[in-house]
């Protein structure tokens, strides 16, 4: 009996993965797609954990649903050649009950910090030392959580569970398709002047893992990518932290590129 249970409530996913790996063969992509998709916004749990200059002045930006910003009205970015990563710092969610091992956390910084090294790198030289031209990124991760994967898989062994799960995020105020025991993480990041410490941007945002996701303005196939990389991820503890991760590297150098005036 256990069996079967087993067997139709993971149906549908299965089959949904192996469909979108039998389109990936064909158009020889990645059959799960970037990833970067299988996350949301939520501005509801965006945090103030005093990392930033002034949080009464961030305000929502028109390039990206749920990030907040803020920068200097006198703000020349084209001035800086050069970007120095500085040293990121960590904080757990309070009451935080999952014991977290160090060794994550470090290689979680690892991760955000080289995908940020090859997302800036096509535009500017990343550096280890301040100085001329040189622009100083600074990032808090705040209210890290990872994925509850326990949690995860004792919804897929409830018969129709995907059903009940897939409508939970908006039910409960979530992202359409997250659940409650799925990843979060928050980012506080600065840029500044990295001789004179002068602040010159600063933002914010709340990413939230989706196990049921789909891009529906990617098409079919793109959307079933999407479904399937957030199925995939909810099954480990940080995928969903690194898929935001890329997509925090990506928006970064996007948003420098388009200040610059080297990118859209």
């Amino acid at each position: 009996m256990q069996r079967i249970r087993l067997q139709n409530a993971s149906w549908k996913g299965l089959t949904l993965i192996a469909a979108v790996l039998a389109a990936g063969c064909a158009t020889n992509s990645n059959p799960l797609g970037s990833g970067i998709d299988v996350t949301a916004s939520d501005p509801s749990h965006l945090t103030q954990s005093g990392f930033l200059s002034d949080y009464g002045r961030l305000a929502p930006v028109p390039w990206d649903k749920g990030v907040q910003c803020w920068r200097r009205p006198d703000l020349d970015i084209k001035r800086y050649n050069k970007v120095l990563i500085a040293r990121m710092s960590v904080s757990l969610k309070p009451a935080q009950q999952t014991t977290i091992d160090p060794t994550d956390l470090k290689t979680l910084t690892d991760y955000f910090h080289a995908s940020m090294v090859k997302a800036l790198k096509p535009q500017m030289k990343v550096v280890e030392k301040p100085g001329p031209g040189v622009l100083g990124l600074r990032i808090a991760l705040t209210n890290l959580v990872p994925t509850s994967v326990t949690r995860s898989v004792t919804g897929t062994l409830i018969p129709y569970g995907f059903v009940l799960e897939a409508g939970s995020g908006l039910a409960t105020g979530r992202p359409a398709g997250s659940t409650p025991y799925l990843g979060e993480t928050s980012i506080e990041m600065q840029l500044v002047d990295s001789v004179k410490g002068t602040i010159l941007a600063e933002c914010r945002d709340t990413q939230i893992g989706r196990k049921y996701a789909a891009e529906m303005d990617a098409g079919a196939t793109g959307a079933a990518q999407t479904w399937a990389s957030g199925y995939v991820n909810s099954f480990q503890s940080w995928a969903y932290a690194k898929n935001a991760f890329d997509k925090w590297s990506a928006l970064t150098a996007e948003r420098l590129a388009a200040l610059r005036g080297t990118g859209g």
